[in-house]
């Protein structure tokens, strides 16, 4: 079955920096987008950054734009979000999801994910 594994969750301070990977597996089809969401306690799930490929297109939050950047490895089953000037509202479960295809506007819509990863915790505090 198709399996996504995150990792690079952890502590960090306000204003750092973490890495984040998504490693798919079992995945064969080449078109597909990457999806990063994040859920804190008492809070809705919601979309952070999406990568779609082999077109390229990128969408990210307003939240984060300008402060996260999601790219893949040369491996293109990897996902990676590189996350900088962190905040404390930045704290929650980060999961990764990936779906073969998607229409715009629900590219922040968990619902219409298939498969999820388990998720990693960030937590940034002083």
């Amino acid at each position: 079955q198709v399996h996504l594994a995150e990792s690079g969750g952890g502590p960090v301070q306000i204003g750092g920096s973490l890495r984040l990977s998504c490693v798919v597996t079992e995945y064969s089809e080449s078109n597909r987008c990457l999806t990063w969401f994040r859920q804190a306690p008492g809070k809705e799930r919601e979309g952070v950054a999406a990568f779609c490929t082999p077109s390229g297109w990128i969408k990210y939050a307003d939240s984060v734009r300008g402060r996260f950047i999601i790219t893949l490895d040369r491996d293109d089953n990897t996902g990676i979000l590189i996350m900088s000037h962190l905040r404390p509202n930045d704290t929650a479960v980060y999961y990764c999801a990936a779906v073969p295809s998607i229409r715009v506007p629900d590219i922040f819509t968990a619902s219409k994910y298939p498969y999820w990863g388990q998720g990693t915790q960030v937590t940034v505090s002083s």
